[in-house]
């Protein structure tokens, strides 16, 4: 086809030029999705797939100058998918699952150029197979491209399939986040750890590289659909492959796990977060766009795309996206605090609704979205106090924040009677996310027969830690912690789960440095001058020794200041002010919708002011004013049914092909 289509050319450029007409380029096909990586000999596959698993084919074809195109045709392994004609017409797979859009094209590419799709192919056999686009255009010229793509085979009655996926995901979690959490929490006597966080007991450990489709450092978007997707996704996308037009809605999907195992085995989604559910880890599980930003559309596709996904249960902050803002405004701030707008919502084209049954969404800013879903049978929890008393309801909603949730340093205190924080924001009956894991557990568990996915996050682990807020963050890993222990009980009890817990990325290059040599009454007091922060504080080898922190009845430290407390460095950090004491009040987070507004804006701006009156500068090694992700590669510990897979050192992408394992092969 390839030698037939350069003849072709060939030969009308002859005929061209013996009519005395300027010569003329066949088109180009500039993009193709799948992406493939033929450039390497011995690695020309890219995108893998399950068996059976949706994903769209794209291709961005650019015609010469003055020239269109009339035709792009779509072939898998030489047998023709879809044929799509310029004037409307055309065959493929499923009726009006084509497209080839001519309109809201980004940049710099030719006039006339055309994105043409064919959406929710499917291959079931195992293997390499070749797409193929061919191009043609209105001087009768046709140009041909092709890649390739791996459908990866489920070895069949491999052990018993798992019913039950548990993904907890520590939202910047590197090894050394861990090793704090288990100082802390647990203490080390003599050398020995004197405990093991929950996640320390699980019987196997990986190490999973986290790059993302175009950089070595991930963000939180493609770091976690690449889990569920088997893909890589670029930067700041999620559950899609990149494209060449403006609609963040639009891009080629891959269908999720959730997606996937809902289809094959009718189970039910979970998602919790302590985050604002629009963020990036949670809706990388269930929603397809190339703009980690767009809350509105975000949250819409929970509720729109249910049938896709089995969604059962939501749990988070960010109720800002659910409230109606008839103004379409955010500026002035609505009183009730919606962030909802147009601009960031979303209605999809005719072939992704045909291809993939996806709901068509609508620009509504002034939706209610907590009455649509109780409409749809979901029960709603407002706050701690109803999330608990709430029973086991079928269907759950919890918003417990405009956004991102209070950290567990301010909600423990609050409980505590020791801070106003949570007050200040506006929430001050918030759940735990071990509460919140136990609750979503049981739902998912009530009248269970095809069993469930669900994803915990741990999210202000990496909040805090881009902040270099170091006590906070600690607690962050502590508080995940005890909600990995939730997941490892129900494991327990019902041994066709399988349980794994990792993070997207790593954030800050956290170190654990040593120790302060110091009282904590003798640091507060070279604090208060800022003096000789450094040299006579800060304890490496032997002048570290063995931090000790007393742990309260509620499973928290009763103050992370205690005499000679362990000291944090950062490898990826912005420029700070350290002072080595917990701050009084956290970092202004710029998600909240009255920030602006009193007390909130008596906060902190950012770490580069946080302490300027009581620290010493450290100058960083990244430009802003937070700390950045890292490329280092996270830990990965798996338990229950499968667990065995999870060792050694694999791709993030490789973890979607292994629970696709458990759960339809088998695995002992």
């Amino acid at each position: 086809m390839q030698r037939f289509a350069m003849f072709q050319s060939s030969v009308a450029l002859a005929v061209l030029a013996l009519c005395g007409a300027e010569a003329v380029a066949a088109p180009n096909i500039s993009r193709l999705t799948p992406p493939s990586n033929p450039a390497l000999a011995t690695a020309n596959t890219l995108a893998r797939f399950l068996p059976g698993q949706r994903f769209d084919l794209q291709a961005t074809v650019q015609p010469d100058a003055g020239a269109t195109i009339t035709q792009v045709v779509f072939a898998v392994d030489g047998n023709t998918v879809a044929t799509l004609n310029n004037d409307g017409t055309g065959t493929s797979q499923y009726a009006s699952n084509t497209s080839l859009v001519k309109t809201g094209l980004v940049s710099g590419l030719a006039s006339n150029t055309v994105v043409a799709s064919s959406r929710a192919y499917a291959n079931s056999a195992p293997g390499v197979h070749t797409l193929t686009v061919t191009a043609t255009d209105s001087n009768g010229l046709t140009t041909t491209r092709q890649g390739s793509f791996e459908v990866v085979g489920i070895t069949a009655n491999s052990g018993r399939p798992a019913k039950n996926i548990i993904i907890m995901l520590g939202d910047g979690m590197g090894a050394s986040h861990r090793t704090a959490a288990r100082i802390m929490a647990k203490g080390y006597a003599q050398g020995v750890a004197q405990g093991r966080l929950a996640m320390d007991t699980f019987p196997y450990t990986g190490l999973v590289m986290t790059a993302s489709l175009n950089s070595i450092v991930t963000d939180s978007a493609p770091g976690m659909s690449n889990y569920v997707n088997g893909n890589k996704a670029q930067n700041n996308q999620e559950g899609v492959f990149p494209d060449d037009t403006t609609d963040a809605f639009d891009n080629p999907r891959i269908e999720y796990l959730s997606e996937y195992l809902h289809r094959l085995k009718g189970t039910s989604l979970g998602i919790v977060t302590t985050a604002d559910v629009f963020d990036a880890t949670p809706a990388a599980n269930a929603v397809h766009t190339s703009a980690r930003g767009n809350g509105t559309g975000i949250v819409d596709q929970y509720l729109d795309d249910r049938n896709l996904t089995g969604l059962k249960v939501l749990m988070g902050g960010g109720r800002k996206w659910f409230l109606p803002n008839a103004s379409n405004k955010t500026s002035p701030q609505p009183i009730n605090g919606s962030q909802r707008r147009t601009s960031n919502d979303y209605v999809l084209p005719t072939d992704l609704q045909v291809g993939w049954g996806a709901a068509a969404g609508a620009l509504d800013n002034g939706r209610d979205l907590i009455a649509d879903f109780q409409s749809a049978g979901f029960t709603y929890a407002p706050d701690k106090t109803s999330l608990l008393s709430a029973g086991t309801p079928d269907l759950l909603l919890g918003l417990f924040s405009y956004s991102n949730m209070n950290v567990a340093f301010d909600k423990i205190n609050g409980r505590r009677g020791a801070s106003t924080i949570v007050n200040d924001y506006g929430f001050p009956d918030q759940p735990m996310l071990d509460e919140m894991t136990q609750k979503a557990l049981d739902v998912l568990n009530k009248n269970n027969s095809n069993g469930f996915v669900l994803m915990v996050e741990g999210a202000s682990i990496d909040k805090q830690a881009h902040l270099m807020d170091t006590d906070r963050w600690v607690l962050e890993t502590i508080e995940f912690d005890r909600a990995v222990q939730k997941a490892k009980e129900f494991a327990q009890a019902n041994p066709d789960t399988i349980v794994i817990v990792t993070a997207d990325h790593e954030c800050s290059g956290a170190a654990i440095i040593g120790a302060s040599m110091v009282t904590d009454a003798a640091l507060r007091a070279k604090a208060a001058t800022s003096a000789d922060m450094r040299d006579n504080v800060v304890g490496t080898y032997d002048s570290a020794k063995f931090p000790a922190y007393s742990i309260a009845a509620d499973g928290y430290p009763t103050t992370t200041d205690v005499n000679y407390k362990m000291l944090i460095g950062y490898g990826a950090n912005a420029d700070r002010y350290e002072a080595w004491i917990s701050n009084p009040k956290p970092t202004q987070d710029s998600q909240q919708p009255f920030v602006g507004a009193a007390p909130l804006n008596a906060y902190p701006a950012n770490p580069n002011v946080r302490n300027s009156s009581n620290g010493y500068l450290v100058t960083g090694q990244v430009p802003g004013d937070q700390a950045a992700h890292t490329a280092t590669d996270v830990p990965l510990s798996a338990f229950g049914r499968g667990a065995s897979l999870f060792t050694g050192v694999f791709d993030n992408t490789d973890v979607f092909f292994k629970l696709g394992q458990i759960a339809i092969g088998g695995a002992r």
